[in-house]
């Protein structure tokens, strides 16, 4: 049976509280947990002391006989010196797609037009103004 330490959600409509359970990997959010080891209430400030309770001991407990923790959980066993969590970095997300950067392309191809066709009448005017005034 693999276990999982990570979030159930429990609180109202747009009232998120999240409770962190140890669970299997097989059940459902929600629904049966082997045990209760702390809490998460993403509505108060991260500050704030009750933003986060969990019982460090025994998510050490569970930690050592094999359970997985989410990339949630992993975050506040991380704050709370229990496990250590590398730094995702995913440069790739951040570039836009293909499409964007033909529209980026395309706007700037139209803006050095634009900007060849301002420069090039002026030149030309005080030559045409030379012409009609002979």
């Amino acid at each position: 049976m693999s276990l999982k330490l990570r979030l159930a959600r429990a609180g109202t409509k747009k009232r998120p509280f999240y409770h962190i359970v140890v669970a299997d990997a097989r059940s459902p959010r929600d629904g049966r947990f082997i045990e209760k080891l702390g809490t998460y209430n993403p509505l108060l400030a991260k500050d704030n002391e009750g933003r986060i309770v969990l019982n460090t001991e025994r998510a050490q407990h569970w930690l050592s006989v094999g359970a997985q923790a989410t990339d949630r959980v992993e975050r506040f066993l991380d704050s709370a010196g229990l496990l250590k969590r590398a730094p995702r970095s995913n440069p790739e997300k951040a570039k836009p797609g293909q499409k964007a950067t033909e529209r980026a392309e395309e706007r700037a191809a139209k803006a050095a037009e634009i900007e060849a066709a301002k420069n090039a009448p002026a030149e030309e005017a005080p030559a045409a103004e030379e012409a009609t005034a002979e």
